[in-house]
């Protein structure tokens, strides 16, 4: 029972960070959406309104698993901010630093989601494992865009 329990307490902490997370990506990326400029503004533009709506699902999932499993998610600024290991973008960033601040934040998002892999099968619980290997899956498929976006 001891195991089953810290195995549900840890995961309700992975779930709580990711909802940080993406609560905290949500904002920076519109910021940077508002914010980008340059020859790449157009295609910058559209991509972080695209990423911010995607982080929104993502918030709203993990929270609302987090509530069917019996946890309680975080839900003010100031949790998300404790809570999330990202930063708040600092502001003044060229379009390339913003990127290149993105692939460093879904990097990091994508090894903190393998650990609450982890967690969930620990917990046998496969529908969160499930749910976090999708979002996962689609992080490292944005990262890998990013990373050839700032090939050129």
């Amino acid at each position: 029972m001891s195991t089953q329990v810290n195995s549900h307490t840890a995961l309700y902490a992975a779930l709580n960070r990711q909802t940080a997370n993406w609560t905290l990506l949500g904002v920076k990326l519109h910021h940077y959406h508002w914010y980008v400029s340059g020859t790449q503004f157009f295609t910058l533009h559209e991509k972080f309104e695209e990423l911010y709506n995607e982080a929104a699902g993502y918030v709203d999932e993990l929270a609302e698993r987090l509530l069917a499993i019996g946890g309680r998610p975080a839900s003010t600024m100031a949790e998300y901010l404790k809570l999330s290991s990202l930063k708040e973008a600092a502001g003044g960033e060229s379009a390339k630093e913003m990127v290149a601040q993105l692939v460093q934040d879904f990097t990091a998002v994508a090894e903190e989601l393998k650990q609450g892999i982890t967690y969930a099968e620990e917990a046998s619980d496969q529908p969160t494992a499930d749910l976090l290997t999708g979002i996962r899956t689609s992080v490292e498929k944005t990262s890998w865009m990013l990373n050839a976006y700032l090939e050129i």
